[in-house]
């Protein structure tokens, strides 16, 4: 007998990421499939965020809008910084701050959603009061709103799980305090199997910080803990089991919620970011010069755009990278502050033709793509790792901070990429350690089994199927959870 039950009605979703773009792409990714799946999404951020992010695909324009909150402005914050592309590491405190301040126009927003719905069509999409708030993690503000119009919220997570186990709710770190460095050299407690949940000195430092008040007022990690409220009822984590097997069950028991993969939310193309002064031109000049080298020998090296990088270990990069002998494809960030020489005298000139560097933005998912690179020299953010994870790329590996130091060890236990030896006191590493790196994947015979390990894990993440999978499954956790 054919099953009666009707489909539950199309969800409206109001999602609101952090002000940074590695955590911007993966919020639009899962609302545009969230769309895709026949619900309504509003996707909030502020003005100049939304102007460099792509505009969403015209077959979904009907069930995502975008509305944008005016960042209010905070002393000591340069003037049209609007995400942590925008600040030096030291000022991502006060965007904190200025991000605080859209407290009051976000409970606007909802009460506005709440009494258009109680007077408009119930079944229409946007017209329906808010059935979730998918928030980050920075939002300790916005759980009196949501409880006040009694929608249930969900944190979605763009770390790996990693961190959040690492992290550990409010009561096992009152259980077990971490006063020292040490104290995060080692695994938590309340890691029940063996793991490699540990940072080096210099990466401990600063997750030490994250318990500590910043410019804000508020610690990162009292942000994290708001998720023990009760109006928070899911912890959606960009992960899925596959690459981290034993922590979804570990972290519902430990937050006493379901914890729920989105999969890894990889993009179709590499199109969600506009880039500030995009030069189509430029991007041209890089993928015909890519063009011109032979099949998998070009390592690209990029460390992101918040990584903590001084000159003194950008010149050292450099000239590991001459020594190395690889051809390469360098995606460079100057430093905050610093308007001097960045390479080392006639480096460009002297490497012309077997390694090009670029200051400006680069279209990385259309360079990982490309035929001729070989490897990914990464600081091992989640978001470059899951975007080398789509083609197979052996990595070459320089964390620095956040969940990188976290990621480059659980790569290196799955035998896809080496670490550039460092001191792991101060962080600092030399040019010999980058040369012996690079080599090691690019040329040497371990390179091979990096690279066959890679592309097992390509294979294994990729399956398209699967990944969606987990989305349709968030979607019912959705549907089963709100009420």
């Amino acid at each position: 007998m054919a099953d009666s039950k009707e489909a539950p009605p199309p969800l409206h979703i109001m999602v609101f990421p952090w002000l940074a773009f590695g955590h911007m792409i993966p919020f639009l990714e899962l609302s545009n499939r969230l769309a895709r799946r026949g619900h309504f999404v509003t996707f909030v951020s502020t003005p100049r965020n939304v102007s460099r992010l792509r505009a969403v695909p015209p077959e979904l324009s009907s069930n995502v809008r975008v509305v944008s909150l005016v960042l209010p402005e905070v002393d000591g914050l340069p003037e049209g910084a609007e995400s942590t592309a925008d600040v030096p590491p030291e000022k991502v405190g006060l965007l904190k701050k200025a991000f605080d301040g859209l407290a009051a126009p976000f409970a606007g927003l909802v009460a506005d959603a709440c009494a258009a719905a109680s007077s408009g069509d119930a079944a229409a999409g946007f017209s329906r009061k808010p059935s979730w708030i998918i928030l980050d993690f920075a939002h300790n503000w916005i759980w009196p709103i949501a409880e006040e119009h009694e929608i249930p919220c969900a944190m979605f997570l763009i770390f790996p799980a990693a961190l959040l186990a690492f992290v550990g709710p409010r009561h096992e770190n009152q259980a077990h305090p971490r006063s020292t460095v040490e104290d995060y050299m080692v695994p938590p407690p309340w890691i029940n199997f063996p793991s490699t949940l540990a940072y080096r000195r210099h990466e401990a430092k600063w997750v030490a910080a994250m318990f500590r008040p910043n410019a804000s007022g508020v610690s990162d990690v009292d942000r994290f803990w708001q998720m023990q409220r009760p109006c928070c009822r899911l912890i959606l984590l960009r992960s899925c089991p596959e690459i981290e097997p034993q922590l979804f069950p570990l972290l519902t028991g430990l937050f006493a919620k379901p914890a729920v993969p989105t999969g890894l939310l990889m993009p179709a193309d590499d199109d969600t970011v506009q880039a500030p002064n995009a030069d189509a031109a430029a991007d041209q000049s890089l993928l015909a010069w890519l063009d011109e080298q032979p099949r998998k020998s070009v390592i690209y090296v990029a460390l992101g755009s918040e990584a903590p990088v001084t000159a003194e270990l950008l010149r050292e990069l450099a000239l590991g990278l001459e020594l190395s002998g690889a051809r390469f494809l360098w995606a460079l960030r100057r430093p905050s502050g610093h308007a001097g020489e960045l390479l080392p005298h006639g480096f460009e000139s002297r490497l012309s033709g077997r390694g090009v560097v670029c200051m400006g933005w680069v279209p990385q998912v259309r360079v990982l793509a490309h035929g001729a690179v070989g490897a990914f020299l990464t600081h091992c953010g989640w978001g470059s790792t899951v975007e080398s994870f789509r083609f197979g790329h052996p990595l070459v590996m320089l964390p620095f901070v956040a969940d990188q130091g976290l990621v480059a060890q659980a790569m290196a236990a799955r035998g896809v990429g080496v670490e550039v030896a460092r001191d792991y006191d101060d962080g600092s590493f030399h040019r010999d350690g980058v040369a012996a790196a690079v080599r090691q994947v690019m040329v040497e015979e371990e390179g091979k089994v990096l690279a066959r390990n890679a592309k097992a894990l390509q294979e294994l993440l990729g399956d398209r199927a699967r990944q969606d999978r987990y989305v349709d499954q968030l979607v019912q956790d959705l549907h089963y959870y709100k009420q």
